[in-house]
């Protein structure tokens, strides 16, 4: 029920309409620690839907929002790890690694200053703004991050509303070197009309760089496997030139 297309061999072989993708990079999959699942079953069981949809990597990201979500790699490993054994003994195929989904505001400025960040592949970072308007500090925080050595993807942006009339604002983002992912929910339409065009345009303007499920629950899930349906979607999955696939390195923190 999960497939689009079928290969054109003799095979009649049918494809995983997430297959192209790969790599999903921006997910909450580490149990009990956000808002994301809440134990080691579900975040299997998730993981398991996810490859048989195409995935074959999932670089999970929990929020660390410093005070709702104070996570590290500390508090993260031992979670992670259950789910990772736990896929291990039923033999599952799928590559599972973990960085973090950080929320920029004045606790991450510190926390960027002073600790290792979780990357998804030992450079990029997974950074998130505040939905109700950016901070007046982004674009040096931003720069701050590049002078580290870390390059910035930024999640989610067709969420953020208050550049919908200012699309110019992606442009800067891109000339400064950070990466755009949107949401795959976002483009089925999940959360709204107006966030859907926002990322269609995006799309249509070449300015994605990545695209993520940012799945946290089976809501979640039951839209990202109703895509098998929408063609034009599915076809865009196909054909857009997402960078999922170049992930290869295994995610960790670099200093």
């Amino acid at each position: 029920m999960f497939f689009f297309r079928k290969k054109n061999d003799s095979s009649n072989t049918q494809i995983p309409f997430l297959a192209g993708i790969e790599t999903d990079l921006h997910s909450h999959l580490v149990p009990g620690v956000d808002d994301g699942v809440q134990d080691v079953e579900t975040a299997v069981q998730f993981i398991d839907t996810l490859h048989e949809l195409g995935i074959k990597k999932v670089i999970t990201t929990p929020h660390i929002i410093i005070d709702r979500y104070p996570n590290s790699a500390e508090t993260l490993s031992a979670p992670f790890h259950e789910v990772k054994e736990a896929l291990k003994a039923k033999g599952s195929p799928v590559s599972y690694d973990h960085a973090a989904e950080y929320y920029m505001d004045e606790y991450f400025e510190e926390l960027m200053k002073s600790s290792r960040l979780l990357t998804l592949n030992g450079e990029l970072v997974l950074v998130e703004i505040s939905f109700m308007s950016a901070p007046p500090q982004l674009h040096q925080w931003l720069f701050e991050l590049a002078a580290q050595g870390y390059r910035p993807v930024l999640a989610h942006p067709e969420r953020y509303n208050y550049y919908h009339q200012q699309t110019d604002e992606y442009m800067t983002f891109k000339q400064r070197g950070c990466y755009l992912q949107v949401n795959l929910l976002s483009l089925a339409g999940y959360y709204g009309k107006h966030i859907q065009k926002a990322a269609e345009w995006m799309i249509e303007n070449q300015m994605v760089d990545f695209i993520g499920t940012d799945l946290h629950h089976e809501k979640h899930l039951q839209a990202i496997k109703a895509i098998a349906k929408d063609k034009k979607l599915v076809k865009l999955l196909e054909t857009y030139p997402f960078k999922n696939n170049t992930l290869t390195t295994t995610a960790q923190a670099i200093k």
